[in-house]
């Protein structure tokens, strides 16, 4: 159901999610133009790319998580990532970070507002199966925690 379970483990996806933002620019802010851009193999994102990413995915959750709060057994939209990620040319890093963190802000505050019966919403992935508004929450906290530890500064 969650295939980033392994990367949140027994921590709190909302604190996890609430601290984002913040480890994101923590992270990025010493980092050259070079570092930012070089790819670290064949075929995997450079920092900048990954970023990217976590803005469209934060846009992605944004919807996902008022739909299933706003319709009962929401079915999720899936999308293909590395589609997406066709256009990150177009992208910079401060404008990708500040998407993604505003985003998040606006997605923390929603979350703030959800009740345990919430939680507890079903909602299904056709890729992933049946599972709870809760799961979701935890696959977005996963899901930074996963790509967080994709960047790391260069020396």
């Amino acid at each position: 159901m969650n295939p980033y379970a392994k990367y949140l483990g027994d921590r709190d996806p909302l604190s996890v999610i609430a601290a984002t933002a913040q480890e994101l620019t923590r992270l990025t802010g010493g980092m050259s133009a070079g570092a930012v851009n070089r790819e670290p193999a064949p075929g995997k994102w450079s920092v900048r790319q990954v970023i990217c990413h976590l803005a469209d995915t934060e846009m992605t959750f944004a919807f996902r998580l008022r739909q299933a709060l706003a319709e009962p057994h929401h079915v999720i939209q899936p999308f293909d990532q590395d589609r997406w990620a066709e256009r990150y040319g177009a992208y910079d890093l401060p404008s990708a970070l500040e998407l993604f963190t505003v985003v998040r802000r606006w997605n923390i505050l929603l979350l703030s507002s959800v009740t345990p019966q919430d939680f507890e919403r079903p909602v299904s992935h056709p890729e992933r199966g049946a599972m709870t508004f809760r799961t979701l929450v935890e696959t977005m906290a996963g899901h930074d925690l996963n790509h967080l530890g994709q960047i790391k500064p260069l020396p």
